[in-house]
């Protein structure tokens, strides 16, 4: 009966489209305003399964180009790794505002659903590459074909009510920094299998003669998992006929106009006033501020992800600190399990006392000092070694994933719903060329601060170390007034 007693009188407030999946979804988080476990853990799962193919390549990268016989020299790997890295998040940016426009066009779903398939194929593909070019355009077929993460991150400002806003999209965040943290981890267990378990593994079978195979099938198969369940997803956007009132309208605006809501002279008055407007987002700075600084802080921790697995499994030698891929793998395992337990316990509390652009801007600043000390952890050895290179990692990792969180927050709530898959769209296009750059660039300048290791000034790793610091510094000094101006309603 309350149940009953709640919708009826939801129906005397808001006008709600009979047929409208956005309308439907807006209804039934009216009626259940209670914590949105299951929304929370289908975004978390389709995020994860777009994250995981990105980094989980990571640890065995450095030996897959060297297995490919490409570099001439050891010190020309990291130069090539980059360019596998990038191929993936070029051709990213060169579909995401068209997915972004699918997305509002056609609904969040579709686009989910299409994304994961290719996850399946690509990264399935990716991981029986049998050369070098067939690595670099598997990846690119898989960034440009899967348009899931701007479309996820409209669902997710739209499948929950507002209050639990800021945890929906510290889920996204949350998910994504776990899946820069959990891939690794795959990536570094699960490499060459028949090496490291050759019990089970033969080296004359599959996983002997495609030793970076298992990783990519795992991902690949929890892709294909969660493109089924995804097939129960519901639609959150709003899709309405032409001569039908707006959604939410209030019954008592509807009183002031002559007429009644059956689709006669008030409706259609109402409809071309409740009608929204479609002004450029490109004349949206809320808007286009938060992805400028998004995509400084982007370009960073695409950066600083490929520099720490590369990094770290470089020899002494060469200022690394001689890590395995296993090693590597327990490292950003717990970091990954760190930061679900930050984000989903304390980051929510921290936002809604803060702001979003407070969080994000001392984030930046504690990053700095930070990443100052990475060099000198080459001094270290023994368990010592693993235990700070641990907690610097986890403290890493949490600082990053809280600064995106916080944009993501703050992109979504400058434009409207109507406009919102565009919105990430355009996003994700300036992500991805900032994101296509940083592997490129951070493989190029390992290689190149590894044949300076005795140079006077910012020798070895000191130099990356102190290039990734200043791309940091210029995205804390842009979250600064007058360039970032968050909207105020």
């Amino acid at each position: 009966m309350a149940d009953e007693s709640r919708e009826r009188l939801l129906k005397e407030e808001h006008y709600y489209h009979e047929n409208c999946p956005g309308c439907k979804m807006e209804q039934y988080n009216q009626l259940h305003r209670g914590f949105p476990f299951r929304q929370l853990l289908m975004i978390s799962l389709i995020v994860l399964i777009t994250g995981l193919p990105i980094s989980a390549f990571f640890p065995f990268l450095y030996f897959m180009v060297r297995d490919f016989n490409i570099a001439e020299n050891v010190e020309d790997i990291g130069f090539y790794a980059g360019f596998i890295g990038a191929s993936f998040m070029v051709g990213r940016a060169l579909t995401s505002v068209f997915w972004g426009i699918v997305a509002d066009r056609y609904g969040r779903k579709p686009v989910i659903l299409f994304g994961t398939f290719i996850v399946f194929t690509f990264n399935t593909l990716f991981g029986l590459s049998l050369n070098y070019w067939m690595a670099i355009i598997t990846r690119f077929l898989l960034g440009s074909l899967n348009g899931i993460l701007g479309p996820i991150k409209a669902y997710a400002s739209e499948s929950v009510n507002e209050e639990y806003q800021a945890i929906a999209m510290s889920s996204i965040s949350t998910t994504w920094g776990i899946s820069l943290i959990i891939g690794p981890a795959i990536g570094g267990f699960l490499a060459q299998p028949a090496e490291k378990f050759p019990g089970i593994f033969s080296s004359e079978g599959l996983f002997g003669r495609f030793p970076y195979f298992l990783p990519c099938l795992c991902t690949s198969l929890l892709a294909l998992v969660t493109g089924i369940i995804s097939l129960w997803l519901p639609e959150s956007l709003h899709m309405h006929d032409k001569n039908v009132p707006s959604p939410c309208i209030s019954y008592e605006s509807l009183e002031d106009q002559p007429g009644d809501c059956n689709g006669n002279e008030a409706t259609l008055t109402n409809e071309k006033k409740e009608l929204p407007s479609k002004p450029s987002l490109f004349r949206n700075w809320e808007l286009m501020s938060a992805i400028i600084v998004y995509c400084i802080f982007s370009l960073h921790d695409m950066a600083y992800v490929e520099i720490f697995s590369l990094w770290t499994v470089s020899s002494r030698s060469l200022g690394g600190l001689s890590f395995t891929s296993g090693d590597v793998g327990e490292v950003l395992a717990i970091t990954g399990f760190s930061l679900l337990v930050f984000q989903s316990a304390l980051y929510p509390y921290v936002e809604r006392i803060f702001g979003p652009i407070m969080v994000s801007r001392t984030c930046g600043i504690l990053s700095i000092p930070l990443l100052a000390i990475y060099p000198f952890l080459s001094l270290l050895s023994g368990a010592v070694l693993h235990i700070v290179v641990t907690l610097a990692s986890v403290l890493k990792n949490l600082l990053s994933v809280s600064i995106i969180t916080g944009l993501f927050i703050i992109q979504n709530r400058a434009v409207d719903q109507h406009q919102r898959g565009a919105a990430n769209g355009i996003a994700m296009t300036g992500m991805s060329i900032f994101k296509a750059i940083g592997p490129a660039a951070g493989g190029a300048l390992l290689s190149w601060s590894q044949k300076r290791l005795n140079a006077a000034f910012l020798p070895g790793p000191h130099l990356i170390f102190f290039i990734l610091n200043v791309i940091e510094a210029i995205g804390v000094v842009l979250t600064f007034k007058p360039f970032l101006v968050p909207r105020q309603n």
